[in-house]
């Protein structure tokens, strides 16, 4: 171990010795988050300058930082099942209804969709303002074995069918679903909760003293869950401190110039998303100002971490306890929106590359025909799209060939893939809370005290703080 390494694992530790003492003075959650996405902003950025993007220094450090970055993720991923069962059920056991249930499946999924719809139309309109094309873009060797790579995922991509996907979502192994082992495990254990919830429900008039001890039980379950999910918040601002470090580090700067047209398309892409989600929340009656203030956390988390799966336990305490959603919405909103209609990583991201690489193979994108297509195509098979590193590069797998396009060309992205993906699955997240404050609003379940409320409740504590 080497003094500059020394020195990094140093500087690292008393970053979070920081980010830790910020909590122990009370700071609020937001500010703490902040500070951690700048602290691994100045510190990715100063090992990069001192040691370049691909330096061993660089490569022995991220490797400790993960234990940090890596580390949170996989926590949250650990209570991210328990949270769903939990949740979901207690959540139908107070409802007590069929109705409401298949209503808020039916808003959620439907804004989902309709909001990857919209994605798709924006990625589109981005590649063509900026005359985007796969024409011409040289490739290295990594991104020749990228593309390599894509291919041998293709006969996988292909074999995908709506039917076939809508029969991955019933849990026939439930346990093995617990494990996360499948694609689609997340909706799988949805299922199963709603199963066991409802099954409860049916036996709350024949049997009220079963169905009660069931019903204390899973309260107690509840308490517990939600206490291990606020313990894990805790980390937070060290988790997105170290993830930021990583990412900044090991980000190749002449690799973005390159690509400077596709990374400046693809955010403008994602900021105009973001203004669909607010003109969404705008017309539901209520401040985007105020909502976008309230979700910024795991937005940030979200950016710095790549995982959408991974910020479910997050976006279920952001929409619960500072945008007035009801538990039972806030849960079916960021499962579903972490496997379909993610509008980033399925709606933008594919879009702009069919549009790119059509002209290769002599395809005008912009007919009538091919467009319909596409947008049919992206939104189809934005089902089931796993909310984890690589998701996007399985939609545009799924989209590219339906569309009989060439998928190797993708690879030619893989240099500036980490810097695109932070974006879009900031987007992810933004449009599963959209859905569920949507789907919250239409049926009169929002808390708009707690909305309103200019008090910040942090995430990670049991009291507000001013």
């Amino acid at each position: 171990m080497n003094f500059a390494l020394i020195a990094n694992i140093a500087v690292a530790l008393a970053a979070c010795w920081l980010l830790l003492h910020l909590q122990f003075r009370h700071v609020s959650f937001t500010k703490r988050v902040f500070a951690g996405l700048g602290l691994g902003v100045a510190m990715g950025a100063a090992m990069q300058v001192l040691y370049g993007a691909h330096g061993p220094v660089v490569k022995d450090t991220v490797a400790y930082l993960n234990i940090a970055g890596e580390g949170y993720v996989s926590l949250l991923q650990m209570i991210i099942m328990p949270l769903i069962m939990v949740s979901i059920i207690q959540a139908i056991l107070k409802l007590r209804d069929a109705s409401s249930l298949g209503k808020i499946s039916a808003l959620t999924i439907g804004a989902l969709m309709v909001t990857t719809m919209i994605a798709a139309c924006i990625g589109i309109l981005m590649a063509k303002a900026f005359g985007l094309t796969a024409a011409g873009l040289t490739s290295t060797a990594a991104e020749v074995a990228r593309g390599h790579y894509l291919e041998g995922k293709l006969t996988a991509a292909q074999d995908i069918s709506l039917p076939n996907m809508i029969l991955s979502f019933i849990p026939a192994n439930p346990f093995l679903d617990m494990t996360g082992a499948r694609q689609t495990s997340t909706i799988a254990v949805v299922l199963f909760s709603v199963f066991i919830g409802v099954s409860a429900t049916g036996v709350a008039g024949k049997k009220p003293e079963v169905f009660e001890s069931f019903s204390n039980f899973v309260h107690v379950a509840h308490v517990i869950v939600m206490r291990m999910v606020t313990l894990v918040l805790r980390l937070t601002p060290i988790g997105v401190f170290a993830l930021m470090s990583k990412v900044v580090a090991s980000s190749s700067v002449q690799d973005i110039l390159n690509l400077i047209s596709f990374v400046v398309a693809s955010y403008s892409a994602l900021a105009l998303m973001l203004c669909v989600h607010a003109l969404i929340v705008t017309g539901i009656g209520l401040n985007p100002r105020r909502y976008f203030k309230k979700i910024f956390p795991v937005l940030a988390f979200a950016f710095s971490s790549r995982t959408s799966a991974g910020a479910i336990p997050m976006s279920v305490q952001t929409q619960t306890s500072r945008l007035g959603t009801p538990e039972g919405i806030a849960n079916f909103a960021a499962s579903f929106g972490s496997m379909m209609g993610q509008n980033g990583c399925a709606g933008i991201y594919p879009a702009m590359l069919a549009v790119m690489i059509a002209p290769t193979v002599g395809i005008d994108p912009m007919t009538p025909a091919f467009l319909l297509q596409l947008v049919a195509v992206v939104t189809v098979g934005s089902v089931g799209v796993a909310g984890v590193g690589g998701g996007a590069t399985f939609a545009a797998l799924i989209v590219l060939s339906s569309m009989n396009l060439p998928v190797a060309l993708a690879g030619l992205l893989i240099s500036i893939e980490p810097l695109i993906d932070m974006g879009r699955t900031a987007i992810n997240v933004s449009g599963s809370i959209a859905a569920g404050t949507f789907t919250s609003r239409m049926l009169g379940e929002t808390d708009l005290d707690v909305f309103n409320s200019d008090a910040e409740v942090n995430l990670d504590g049991d009291e507000q703080v001013a």
